[in-house]
């Protein structure tokens, strides 16, 4: 189901390595641009990851990989691709050199996808002459593994272009999600804001080190997000008569001083070095490249496991697993191209809409 012919990628730090990672994956080949000059060696090491995940989860054989190059412009990079996936840092000034750029270079009907994690799509359009063809596609650590990707249109996207981008997703073993309106921070981060907000508290007021909160959610409730979300969850929760009963059961706890929510600590020097040395001494001398492993170990069994579930159908992101990791092994099988097929290929002019 794949209908990228190529991608680019602008921005090749953790989350743009990531969107890489997967499309390659894919099969998919992908130009990048990222002006730091150890670009390379950091996707190099994201691709390693990947490519160890992607076994696991299909241990007989993956598609042909598609081919990455390192391009020295942006103009470069998005030159013939149908799909662009920018992700800089988190500066609007930064945002709108770069999608100009993008806009003035890449093909018409191209595509393009911002990683932003919660500027407001109409806030880059402004420096785009085709502002209808950009959305956010706002995926989550690690973007080869994690199917969500949040698609937010700005005040001059065009419904087409939400359309394509969601098909472009999905065709990536993705789950698009389209949030309804334009918000900032869309729908995930607001609901991790408020998880972080209270845990900062939580730790400045000496309540529990950060490995016992960590405890408490992955023993817990993460176990039952990671399956069913919040609202079925407390579906449940509330016994036979379902989510009535349980909003008359706990909604005035809403109204209880439990919370901090509405303030902020200050992340002053203290603070960050109380949460830094305990988050030092939870990783028990693993490295960053260590515990990223471990991650992706843990996050190809939980979606293995959901796959086999409701009678083979698979159950929320297990059912997309089973069926992405299908359509790999089905690309895995396809015989590959002759060398003289794959110079015809890349020989072949694109035709041009209009």
């Amino acid at each position: 189901m794949t209908i990228i012919r190529k991608a680019a990628a602008v921005g090749g730090g953790v989350i743009g390595a990531g969107w890489v990672a997967r499309l390659l994956l894919n099969g998919i080949d992908v130009s990048i641009f990222d002006p730091d000059l150890e670009a390379e060696r950091k996707v190099s090491e994201v691709m390693k990851n990947a490519r160890r995940a992607y076994k696991t989860m299909l241990p007989d054989g993956l598609p042909k990989e598609g081919r990455l190059t390192f391009a020295k412009t942006v103009q470069e990079a998005v030159e013939g691709a149908d799909f662009i996936q920018e992700s800089v840092p988190e500066r609007l000034d930064l945002k709108h050199r770069v999608l100009a750029e993008i806009d003035r270079h890449a093909a018409p009907d191209a595509i393009i996808g911002s990683s932003t994690s919660g500027i407001l799509p109409s806030e880059m359009q402004t420096a785009m002459s085709r502002p209808e063809r950009l959305v956010v596609g706002h995926p989550y650590n690690p973007v080869y593994l994690l199917p969500l990707v949040e698609i937010v249109g700005g005040k001059q996207t065009s419904p087409q272009a939400v359309a394509k981008a969601e098909a472009i997703y999905a065709s990536i073993g993705m789950k698009p999600v389209v949030i309804r309106k334009e918000i900032e921070a869309f729908v995930g981060d607001r609901l991790l804001e408020a998880v972080w907000r209270e845990s900062l508290w939580l730790i400045k007021d000496d309540i529990c080190t950060v490995e016992e909160l960590d405890d408490i959610i992955r023993y817990s409730f993460g176990i039952r997000w990671a399956q069913m979300g919040m609202f079925q969850v407390y579906r449940v929760a509330g016994g036979e008569a379902g989510m009535r009963h349980f909003i008359a059961q706990f909604g005035p706890c809403l109204s209880w001083p439990w919370t901090k929510l509405m303030d902020v600590p200050d992340l002053d020097e203290t603070l960050v070095d109380k949460i830094a040395d305990q988050s030092d001494a939870q990783a028990h001398g693993l490295s960053i490249r260590e515990l990223e492993r471990i991650r992706d170990d843990n996050l190809v069994a939980i979606m293995d496991a959901l796959a086999r579930q409701n009678k083979g159908k698979g159950w929320g992101a297990g059912a997309l697993y089973k069926d992405y990791t299908k359509r790999l092994s089905k690309l895995a099988r396809k015989p590959p191209l002759s060398k003289s097929a794959e110079k015809a290929k890349a020989a072949k002019p694109r035709r041009k809409k209009g």
